[in-house]
């Protein structure tokens, strides 16, 4: 009988063992495809940031050394600052004044020079004291994750994608213009004509892609933070634990401290310089007596298209992670509410058969129906049961909601001094605007 009872146990075992290893082989499997793509995005994602790191160094953004400064500023000076003075001198026409202005020409070049010193020198040093990955906050130590790396991968490419969009833009207006004012303007040598206008087009390349380069940075440090704001949302609907969520957000939120910090003093700067460019720049257009067109005017459309431009990407990268980070408290609200709605913890006492636990259940309907008071008092006025099911209930109960008033008065968003950049702050700034345009033409032409 033991024989036969061995016999009969023994074909159970080897019929169990194939059917373990395959699903063991394909979970083997699974996981190095996984660790495979995973690899493969992380060099993707090294690759990019290669690229886009010597995209920088070429304009001039990578000062880690005594000589890189050096070159690079020389580079700045040389090239944004005397070459367009000596190709506007050697421009000048005294018979065509009606064709070039060229007071208000070196304005521009002013005041384009300052903008693009003030994105160099911030940008540069930022680079130079935390290196690029911290920057964009793509490292290890910032929470970089690897399912994130396919959207990192994407956000940099479309980053650079519209830089290369709006230079391009803006180097074929500049280019039509020099076109136009070549016809008009004539000089001894047609190759002194050609030189100047290569000479200025170089020069206003430079400066613009400097400028522009600064912004679009900007935009791509928010809207990497930006992917990091929408899988936190994805984080409350497969998680339950507070305090993983309040782990997470006050991670988010010192991320946000900290691009404010480096940024402050760039976005200041760069809207006092543009502020001050177009003030100039209206004073001296309403207020000049001849005829302004493309031809002799031209220099002002394309560097206030530029200057608007970097503003506009500024603010609405600002705007979008500041709106971002403070829609967490409805989407936190809307998970609380839903979570306490859902909850089976009244259902388990109601079917229970002691008397305690209906009395319970008595007393959390009270502390629902009596919502005009304040957590405490009502709390004080039901008299808690000593249930440790409503208990526990009630303590996750208060885990959420304590979550919640957190992120009521900590919504976090980008900051220039304390002063939230959100639409408020930019209905500001239009005003401020409307009211300098305004008194600007109340002065020049009424």
């Amino acid at each position: 009988m033991d024989d036969l009872r061995v016999q009969t146990e023994q074909p159970p075992a080897q019929s169990q063992t194939p059917l373990l290893a395959p699903n063991s082989n394909q979970n083997q499997n699974q996981n190095h495809i996984r660790e495979g793509q995973e690899e493969n995005e992380e060099s993707q994602l090294n690759r990019m940031l290669a690229r886009l790191e010597k995209f920088l160094t070429l304009l001039g953004f990578n000062q880690s050394s005594m000589l890189s400064l050096g070159l690079s500023w020389s580079a700045f000076v040389v090239v944004g600052i005397v070459v367009p003075i000596l190709a506007l001198e050697l421009a000048d026409c005294s018979n065509c004044e009606q064709y070039q202005i060229k007071t208000y020409e070196m304005d521009i070049v002013a005041f384009q020079a300052s903008l693009a010193a003030v994105s160099l020198f911030c940008l540069s040093y930022n680079l130079r004291k935390y290196g690029l990955r911290r920057f964009l906050f793509v490292d290890r130590h910032s929470g970089q994750m690897a399912s994130l790396h396919k959207d990192y991968i994407r956000q940099i490419s479309e980053s650079l994608r519209l830089l290369i969009l709006w230079v391009l833009l803006c180097f074929l207006l500049k280019t039509a213009r020099e076109i136009l004012r070549l016809l008009y303007v004539h000089h001894n040598s047609w190759w002194l004509s050609v030189t100047i206008l290569l000479a200025l087009n170089m020069s206003w390349t430079y400066m613009s892609t400097i400028s522009l380069s600064a912004s679009i940075l900007f935009h791509l440090v928010c809207n990497l933070q930006v992917i990091h704001f929408d899988d936190y949302a994805k984080l409350l609907e497969r998680e339950s634990d507070v305090l993983i969520f309040l782990e997470e957000h006050i991670r988010l939120r010192y991320h946000l401290s900290k691009i404010s910090h480096r940024f402050r003093i760039f976005l200041l700067l760069n809207f006092l310089v543009v502020t001050a460019s177009q003030f100039v720049t209206l004073l001296q257009v309403t207020g000049y007596g001849g005829t302004i067109t493309f031809t002799n005017g031209g220099d002002f459309a394309v560097s206030t298209l530029v200057q608007v431009v970097g503003i506009i990407i500024c603010l609405h990268a600002a705007t979008r992670i500041s709106h971002r980070a403070q829609g967490i408290v409805s989407l936190a609200s809307r998970w609380h509410a839903v979570v306490t709605c859902t909850t089976s913890d009244v259902s388990q006492m109601r079917n229970s058969s002691s008397m305690g636990n209906l009395e319970a259940a008595n007393n959390l309907n009270s502390i629902y129906l009596d919502y005009s008071e304040s957590d405490l008092e009502s709390l004080d006025y039901a008299g808690m049961p000593t249930n440790s099911q409503l208990a526990s209930y009630m303590s996750s109960h208060h885990k959420r909601q304590a979550f919640v008033m957190y992120l009521q008065t900590n919504p976090g968003g980008i900051t220039i001094f304390g002063w939230t950049v959100d639409r408020s702050l930019v209905n500001t700034i239009f005003f401020l605007e409307l009211t300098l345009v305004t008194f600007v033409l109340s002065k020049t032409i009424l």
